[in-house]
């Protein structure tokens, strides 16, 4: 039988360290709960929520997947951390659900949110201007609907937010955190590199509102994950110049959809201070969602399949720990 490869190079420290201490300690039970956010401008949407409790976990079915975890059992613990999580384009608050496990077992409260117009569900607004500068903001209300209205609210330290973010999700959380993109270099870049295949997909720069865009920032962010963010050649340093804060950034070595280096390489030299920076040997582009269940694979055999002598599987659970220890890290 051969050794599994490992996966992440050595620019993060420690993984194969961080996967055994992780595979050898006991697993924490997770509470979790499903809300809906009200959103006057575009509508409400759902959010999911895990976090520490003591209560037995049971099988539940999320999306696709099937989790254990304790439906609206008792919170454990005060002055917990936050990490909120946002989906992909056209992707669902499921995505991530074994990450958001990961994390809420070491003790943080975890929300990801359904952006509506741009999710499974409802992609009337995916790749387009309008979908972008919207997620920004129902990032937003997410945070402030978990640290005010959610009946736990109090559980939770308001200085210790942490934002992750996968692909669309990644740009939403740049944006989120301060950055401010610009959208005209998606119509030039789009003309310069046809090639790039999220052109192919549709050209939000073409369908630009007048005038500046008023995007919506969050200043309750402290660390940030990066998993594949999309667009990242609309960053240049002048608009990422106030994201002074840790940043940890991932990328897939054969990223089929975001192509190097016109996405995470760009946000990569475009942040103020240089992130801690991992690209995943063998992995294409949907390797940072959660491994896919049979039925699933056999759906939508596009984001499940992965190159040969790739075990999701396996990356996840050193991924998962990576990020882990980051956030436990930075949000101290």
């Amino acid at each position: 039988m051969t050794r599994p490869k490992r996966f992440v190079l050595a620019m993060l420290l420690a993984v194969s360290v961080l996967g055994v201490a992780a595979a050898g300690t006991a697993v924490a039970a997770v509470g979790f709960q499903l809300a809906v956010v009200a959103d006057p401008e575009g509508g409400p949407f759902e959010l999911a929520i895990w976090y520490p409790t003591d209560a037995p976990p049971a099988p539940q079915r999320l999306g696709p997947y099937v989790q254990q975890v304790a439906p609206d059992a008792p919170i454990r613990g005060a002055g917990l951390p936050l990490v909120l999580i946002s989906h992909g384009s056209g992707g669902s608050l499921s995505n991530h659900y074994d990450t958001a496990l990961a994390l809420a077992e070491a003790g943080f409260v975890v929300g990801a949110l359904n952006h509506p117009g741009d999710s499974t569900d409802d992609p009337s607004l995916s790749v387009t201007a309008r979908g972008l500068i919207l997620r920004p903001h129902q990032y937003h209300l997410a945070l402030d609907w978990l640290l005010g209205a959610w009946a736990e609210h109090g559980r939770i330290d308001a200085g210790r937010i942490g934002g992750f973010g996968f692909a669309a999700g990644g740009f939403t959380v740049l944006v989120a955190a301060g950055g401010v993109p610009e959208l005209r270099r998606i119509a030039l870049h789009c003309t310069v590199q046809p090639a790039d295949p999220s052109c192919r997909q549709g050209r939000p720069g073409d369908r630009l509102p007048q005038g500046p865009i008023a995007w919506e920032h969050d200043g309750r962010l402290r660390a940030l994950v990066l998993a594949a963010p999309a667009l990242g050649y609309t960053f240049v340093p002048q608009g990422l110049a106030t994201l002074d804060m840790p940043v940890q950034l991932w990328r897939g070595r054969f990223d089929e959809v975001l192509l190097h280096p016109w996405h995470a390489e760009q946000v990569r030299y475009a942040l103020p201070n240089p992130p801690l920076h991992a690209e995943v040997n063998n992995a294409g582009h949907y390797a940072f969602l959660a491994p896919c269940p049979l039925p699933m694979l056999a759906a939508v055999p596009e984001i499940c399949i992965d190159p040969p002598g790739f075990d999701r599987a396996v990356m996840h659970r050193e991924f998962n720990a990576v990020v882990t220890r980051f956030f436990q890290d930075k949000l101290k």
